[in-house]
């Protein structure tokens, strides 16, 4: 039972801050590698405006092309500085989940390694010489394969953490680029004022 509660726990933990890379590494349904890509080809922004048109995903990506369409400098500033407030928002969701999974897996892999310790303890026989050795050794194995579930899922929690942090750098780099692209290409050498 104890095993499995360990597991349990550690699965939970894992799956969360998988969920967090998840949301690190896809906030919005087009990359903004691939926008500039595209227009690196000298693919029209139109092209691109009717793409996320089609796409029911790409939310995000109609609202930064409507704004970008504003004809008023001021207001098409305020509207693109919305959309990146945004992206911010997406891609920093469950920021802190890895952190607090970490946390949890490592508290829980004790409390339950501590939990086999005591039962084993309070229902051992009266053992003495080496069959007593034996088995608290047999206790202790039990009790580090439990606590290593949640070692397993704190090493796992921290590299998802890690991961998305460098992944949300990344895209929010990229989206600056992919909006001075954007901008040039529908207004021409006006700068955005961000």
């Amino acid at each position: 039972m104890i095993v499995a509660v360990s597991v349990f726990v550690a699965a939970a933990c894992v799956g969360a801050s998988a969920r967090r890379l998840f949301f690190a590494a896809a906030p919005t349904a087009l990359h903004p590698d691939d926008v500039v890509a595209a227009l690196d080809r000298a693919v029209p922004v139109a092209a691109l405006r009717s793409a996320a048109q089609r796409d029911p995903g790409a939310d995000w990506e109609r609202d930064l092309f409507a704004a970008l369409a504003v004809t008023q400098p001021e207001t098409r500033a305020a509207l693109v500085n919305e959309q990146l407030t945004e992206l911010d928002l997406r891609i920093k969701r469950w920021d802190r989940v890895p952190r607090v999974c970490a946390s949890i897996a490592t508290s829980a892999g004790i409390m339950l390694a501590t939990l086999v310790m005591r039962r084993g303890l309070v229902d051992a026989p009266d053992l003495t010489g080496e069959l007593g050795e034996l088995f608290v050794r047999s206790l202790l194995n039990d009790a580090v394969s439990v606590a290593s579930f949640g070692v397993v899922a704190t090493a796992f929690c921290i590299a998802a953490h890690a991961a998305a942090r460098r992944l949300s750098r990344d895209r929010l780099d990229a989206a600056d680029r992919m909006i001075e692209r954007l901008e040039a290409a529908t207004h021409g050498d006006i700068a955005l004022s961000s």
